[in-house]
């Protein structure tokens, strides 16, 4: 039998004989075949295609990905384009096989082969191919990288965009100004519900309140192109708001009104408020038989009016203005027991008041879920009401129970910035870190100036080894007057071989959070954590004088105790879930040590991580090992 070699020629072979082995040559015929194969697929070019494609595949995949959410093309048509990418590789494999480009245009393979030697076209193009596309992919990669990041200013601006500034108390005894402040929210929130229509988060635009900063700056930083200023006058149940909106370019102040009214009329009021700048700005409205701007909440109109200057007590909380607001939301209630958005916001505020006043964890939790549960009963897309439930069982350490309602709150309003804010503070905390970054660039998008909000981006930004950004966005905080970024700032300059100066602003930064230890003891305890033995066991020293501040178990993580720090956090049940989970994240030698420690198994399946990662997802640091037990994990 005579086999082809693959060069032309042939050679013997036995099938038989005495000398012969039955099957050998079959099987030395299969391994043949099977190379002359493999040296096909290399004479006709198809492994460079391969390597060629997919190098400039990824270069096409990573350019839309960063040019098209420029031209507001959606997210769909981008993974469309990217799965037909994939889709066309075997599709270019095939034409690799059975065409070739020769000097005369594409041609058959078995044409290519008759045609001369010196008629074939060098086969260096592929070369040029995967050099240019590494270089496109590297360069698309770190423009996205270092571009998309930059939270100060967006992209280009568009004209229909705008930001509300906080209205000032024109009242006669200027002690409205709780009251003009919430009633530049509620414009806000109705311009927010105009389709075509980008309005700047509350966080961010209210920033500028008191400061000297023009016009145009805020514009620019902000990213909008108008800018919307108002004042208020009220007294008793008159009400007169004056507003003004200017160009941020230019300063050109292009309409302004006054509007008088009474707290009954109100609502017709902010309505008529709305749809005056929709015209403005030339957004098209729906037809207005299809529904309102602005839902009429109550009919009470103190109720409402109470409402209003509690809302802008919520958002404050500092000092006393959480148990202010929960006061007036009280009250509001009484005047109006079926007043949802009151009990939704009294469930806000009844939830977050331990972490800034001396309120009892407990107690709160159980008004605050009843007020959430009435909210909801009243108006079933209260989207405030179950992001506060979800908030609540985040903080009763339910992790299971959280997921529902959060995930409830943000379908009823995927643009709403606590809602958004508040998921991404329960993924983080279960260290579920590049969900956290999509769900918090949500919030920022919406809200972009918000300090709170740029600070969890700055920690996932270092929880995923970018160092550079993180610091960026550290400082953007700060300079927004976020104290929170000094954590990040004293990871680095750690980091970077100098814990005395990560020391300092380390203790500036926690101390934001409500805790027993002074900034002298934080400074001591970040200074062990980064120090020799000496030092380490001066800031045990130091938590051992706190040991039932609410803090103690994290700041044992910091020192490297996570034994210690476990039967801490669950022996004194505080709701910071958020504040202590984070530092189990951390890409730092301590934090590893923790997650590392083989007491970290059991604690993570007595206090609910184990099944709340079976039941969801595992975190990026931690896989599970099924062949050890069944809630057994590893994690890096």
């Amino acid at each position: 039998m005579k086999i082809d070699n693959g060069t032309g020629g042939s050679r013997e072979t036995s099938t038989g004989g005495s000398g012969s082995r039955p099957g050998r040559s079959a099987v030395d015929e299969r391994g043949r075949e099977s190379i002359n194969f493999f040296a096909e697929l290399k004479r006709r070019n198809v492994y460079k295609v391969a390597i060629a494609y997919v190098v400039g595949g990824w270069a096409l995949s990573q350019g839309i990905a960063q040019v098209f959410p420029v031209f507001d093309i959606p997210n769909w048509t981008i993974r469309l384009i990217v799965l037909l990418i994939i889709l066309g590789l075997p599709v270019a494999l095939v034409l690799a096989w059975m065409f070739e480009l020769t000097p005369e245009g594409l041609k058959r393979t078995e044409t290519a082969d008759a045609m001369p030697a010196t008629a074939r076209r060098k086969k260096h193009v592929w070369i040029y191919v995967v050099v240019i596309g590494a270089i496109l992919s590297i360069g698309l990669f770190f423009l996205g990288r270092y571009t998309a990041l930059d939270t100060a200013s967006p992209a280009r601006t568009s004209n229909k965009s705008i930001a509300v500034l906080p209205f000032s108390d024109l009242s006669p005894n200027h002690d409205q100004e709780s009251f003009s402040v919430g009633m530049a929210e509620e414009i806000l929130n109705a311009l927010a519900h105009i389709r075509g229509l980008r309005v700047v988060g509350r966080s961010s635009s209210f920033f500028y309140k008191g400061k000297n900063v023009s016009l145009k700056q805020i514009g620019s930083e902000l990213g909008v192109a108008n800018v919307l200023e108002g004042s208020v006058r009220k007294q008793g149940e008159q009400v007169r708001i004056i507003s003004a909106l200017t160009r941020a370019a230019d300063g050109l102040q292009v309409w302004s009104k006054t509007y008088n009214g009474t707290l009954a009329n109100i609502f017709d009021l902010q309505e008529s408020f709305a749809r005056d700048i929709a015209g403005e700005l030339n957004v098209v409205l729906a037809d207005p038989s299809e529904g309102r701007l602005v839902d009429k909440p109550t009919d009470d109109a103190q109720a409402y009016a109470l409402f209003i200057e509690a809302q802008t007590l919520v958002s404050q909380r500092v000092g006393d203005s959480l148990p202010r607001a929960i006061a007036l939301l009280k009250e509001a209630t009484r005047l109006d027991p079926n007043f949802a958005r009151a009990w939704g916001k009294l469930a806000v505020a009844l939830a977050v008041e331990p972490q800034y006043s001396g309120a009892d964890w407990q107690t709160n939790w159980a008004a605050a879920e009843k007020a959430a549960h009435r909210a909801i009963d009243i108006d079933a897309k209260s989207a405030e009401a179950y992001a506060a439930l979800g908030y609540i069982d985040f903080s009763r350490r339910r992790y299971r129970d959280m997921v529902e309602p959060a995930q409830r709150a943000i379908a009823i309003d995927p643009n709403d910035v606590t809602a958004n804010f508040w998921m991404a503070n329960q993924l983080a905390a279960m260290g579920r870190m590049a969900e956290t970054e999509t769900v918090n660039d949500r919030a920022l998008a919406a809200d972009p100036a918000n300090a709170l909000v740029i600070f969890y981006k700055a920690m996932a930004r270092w929880n995923r080894g970018d160092k550079a950004t993180a610091v960026k966005l550290a400082k953007r905080t700060e300079a927004l007057g976020g104290p929170l970024g000094e954590l990040v700032l004293g990871y680095s300059a750690a980091a970077d071989g100098d814990p005395d100066a990560g020391a300092e602003s380390f203790s500036q930064g926690f101390s934001a959070f409500k805790s027993g230890f002074s900034k002298e003891e934080l400074a001591l305890i970040f200074r062990g954590s980064y120090g020799d033995e000496a030092k380490r066991k001066a800031g045990l020293a130091v938590i051992a004088a706190h040991p039932h501040d609410q803090f103690a178990g994290t700041l044992l993580l910091l020192l490297g105790e996570p034994e210690q720090s476990f039967a801490s956090f669950e022996r004194d049940g505080i709701g910071l879930s958020d504040a202590y989970y984070t530092f189990l994240w951390q890409p730092d030698a301590w934090s590893r040590k923790a997650r590392q420690h083989p007491a970290f198994q059991a604690f993570a399946k007595r206090i609910g991580l184990v099944d709340y990662w079976k039941q969801n997802r595992w975190p990026d640091l931690c896989q599970p090992t099924p062949e050890r037990g069944p809630d057994a994990f590893t994690c890096q």
